[in-house]
């Protein structure tokens, strides 16, 4: 048995404390949950989805149109009209008059433009019309956009389609979570019932991972007011800490009911897991963390507050897997395995078929390297064609309301429709040129090959600015329209209003969106380079190797570049994309690709560290680095394999959300969990440590004396 003064640290007094006085912190940890949802939950901040802050363009454009055009401060959405019989048919406008008037109506609706008093509101064909509503508020809350949803499906009929769309819409109809948490987590327990083969130590393993999301979750709702954040926000934090919660207390729960098995005591056992594992993932959860806050490099200030609310939903994680779980073993005792289930589970971890597997990639690691690597880079080819933009009405769900009025749209004024570009000219005071200066402007943009159509200029109240709108031939997800923007901005607006003293900005959703993914372009680079070179010092701290530390980024840039590769295939290119829920092929939503590669590096970084400690336990206990790896790939395997399989099935889960950007989300790092744990963990590591042999423990001596030493 381990002497207790090998684990008298702080992490193994810590955990001996907690089982000690266990009626205690177990009433503290359930007094402080209580009163954090009770407040976070009651008193949670307003989601905010304004993208457009910052120095692009169409932020620019924006904060003129909210300078100048105050009444369009609020969101907009769209009333689509669909008559084959004729939009000015006597009958049809009545009809359309009528829902106009209750749609103004309704709270928070500020004006609403009739198709029969606005010019260019009619389709050139009379079957097809839309009207512009406004509102006060950006977004409407998504009651009073389903109640205004009900409203126009209940006017159809008779011959006349009514269908309401815009980005309100599609949060509305599309809402983030909802039923996929649940099957998550049902499929999380499943998996650790499976891993356990016991009630109870499963019972456990949730209990712990679902406090520290709850508090996490509540903590970040409070938090929205300080960082406000965007309504994916919670669905990242509850993804990121159920999969790592519940890893957290996997690991634990795992090694202590290893140390029982040896023959120690409850106490002491809990003692050794916290000290071994406990240590294992406050690195790991720290670096989930940094990888995290890298996204601050982006200098984007809703997902600087995204990457907070992950953070502080991971730090909780951690803190209830050393605090509470130690409390939560010390009721459980010997009894960890009560309520076992018939033919699952085992209380050792250690599996022969991997240790065996293992060796078997020692013998062969040049193929073993060059299969693993193989199939890696094969996979990650297509992330070299990706596209980034945001989801729209045309990517909803077909039975949709957003994406009925899309199809409408786009068969009555073109596939652009839904892509307009807002045009915004400052004017100067007591310039008498600036109305011939506009005036050619906008024949300017309506010559421009790729527009189809430009509405009438407006001037604003104070005389200050004036907007048009111009609609591009092309749609919002098409690649052409970036190129259309590119051309407005670089080359035609330039040239129309030189030595006018115009100052023209292009703003509007496409321009915006547009401007989001070149920054992303732009910035993606930093953020590597920042979080790799961050996730290394720790890494570096722990293992105490330069080699292993390198070899963990290289391993996790492969797993990237590879779930970056089958995203764009599948929803990009449309491989499998109908049977996964993708209704259509479009870019990838902008965001996503920013929050995979640093969740993915912490969660890599995870299983680097579960692995290489264990390996390196082996290692200092005496064993050589070939036997050290194969001892180490046959402890860990088991706990991996079940952390990753819950880690996949709970990512895989969204699957069943409508909403195509958390479906990518939720996919792209199943994948790349599932790609990590397998060919990474299991094939690439063992190969490349065998080739570097004495190497793997290689660490200068100067760098040895800068390292902080970790007990």
């Amino acid at each position: 048995m381990t002497s207790a003064v090998a684990y008298q640290g702080f992490l193994g007094r810590l955990g001996r404390f907690c089982h000690r006085r266990r009626g205690l912190v177990v009433a503290l940890w359930a007094v402080g949950t209580v009163v954090v949802l009770a407040v976070g939950f009651g008193f949670a901040a307003p989601a905010d989805n304004d993208f457009t802050g910052g120095r692009s363009e169409s932020a620019q454009a924006q904060t003129l149109i909210k300078r100048h055009f105050p009444e369009e401060k609020g969101s907009s959405l769209t009333l689509a009209i669909r008559a084959p019989g004729g939009v000015a048919a006597p009958a049809t406008r009545a009809r359309v008059e009528r829902l106009l008037a209750d749609l103004a109506a309704a709270p928070h609706i500020t004006g609403v433009r009739s198709p029969y008093t606005s010019p260019g509101q009619i389709s050139r064909d009379g079957t097809a019309a839309f009207a512009p509503i406004q509102s006060d508020t950006n977004p409407l809350p998504a009651s009073e956009v389903k109640d205004l949803i009900q409203q126009t499906r209940s006017a159809s009929g008779g011959g006349v389609a009514f269908a309401l769309g815009g980005a309100d819409v599609v949060g509305a109809e599309t809402p983030y979570g909802g039923v996929a948490d649940g099957i998550g987590a049902l499929a999380a327990m499943v998996v650790i019932l499976i891993a356990f083969g016991s009630l109870l130590a499963m019972g456990l393993t949730m209990v712990t991972a679902l406090v520290g999301i709850g508090t996490g979750l509540a903590l970040t709702f409070l938090l929205g007011y300080v960082f406000p954040a965007p309504s994916f926000s919670p669905i990242v934090a509850t993804l990121l800490g159920l999969g790592v919660g519940i890893d957290y207390a996997l690991f634990i729960v795992t090694r202590y009911r290893e140390a029982l098995a040896d023959g120690e005591e409850p106490e002491e056992a809990v003692g050794i897991a916290i000290a071994r594992a406990g240590r294992s993932v406050l690195f790991a959860g720290a670096t989930v963390v940094i990888a995290m806050l890298g996204l601050f490099v982006v200098q984007q200030r809703l997902l600087n507050a995204t990457a907070v609310a992950a953070s502080v939903t991971v730090l909780m994680t951690m803190v209830a897997a050393i605090t509470l779980l130690p409390a939560l073993l010390g009721f459980a005792g010997r009894g960890i395995d009560r309520f076992k289930l018939p033919y699952l589970g085992r209380t050792g971890s250690r599996s022969p078929m991997a240790e065996r597997w293992a060796r078997v990639i020692q013998r062969h690691p040049v193929t073993g390297l060059v299969a693993g690597a193989t199939l890696m880079i094969v996979l990650a080819i297509p992330s070299l064609s990706m596209r980034l933009s945001f989801e729209d009405n045309s990517t909803e769900p077909r039975s949709s309301s957003g994406y009925q009025a899309h199809q409408i749209l786009s068969d009555g004024f073109g596939p652009g429709f839904d892509a307009p570009f807002v045009i915004v000219a400052e004017v100067p005071p007591g310039d008498a040129e600036a109305a011939a200066a506009l005036s050619a402007l906008e024949a300017a943009v309506a010559r421009t090959p790729g527009i189809v159509q430009v509405t009438p200029a407006r001037t604003s109240r104070d005389g200050q600015a004036a907007l048009f709108v111009a609609y591009p031939s092309t749609a919002h997800q098409d690649a052409a329209t970036p190129k259309t923007l590119n051309r407005l901005r670089n080359e035609v607006i330039p040239a129309a209003v030189r030595n006018s003293g115009l100052r023209v900005h292009v703003g509007g959703p496409s321009a915006g969106d547009a401007d989001f993914a070149a920054e992303v372009a732009a910035r993606l680079p930093w953020l590597i380079v920042t979080v790799i070179g961050l996730a290394l010092v720790l890494l570096l701290v722990l293992v105490r190797s330069v080699a292993i530390a390198l070899k963990a980024a290289l391993m996790t840039l492969l797993s990237v570049g590879a779930a970056f590769g089958v995203l764009t295939a599948i929803v990009q290119w449309g491989w499998l994309g109908p049977a996964l829920g993708f209704p259509t092929t479009a870019p990838v939503t902008a965001w996503v690709p920013l929050f995979i590669f640093p969740i993915l590096f912490g969660l890599s970084t995870d299983y680097e560290v579960f692995l290489v400690s264990r390996i390196r336990e082996e290692y200092d206990a005496g064993a050589d680095t070939r036997e050290a790896v194969a001892r180490g790939l046959g402890r860990t395997a088991r706990v991996i394999t079940a952390a990753a399989a819950i880690m996949v099935t709970v990512f895989l889960s969204v699957l069943a959300t409508p909403d195509i950007a958390v479906k990518e989300f939720g996919l792209g790092l199943a994948v790349a969990v599932a790609l990590d744990a397998t060919v990474v963990r299991m094939v690439l590591v063992p190969a490349i440590m065998e080739l570097l042999g004495g190497v793997n423990w290689w660490l200068p001596r100067w760098l040895d004396r800068f390292l902080p030493q970790i007990g």
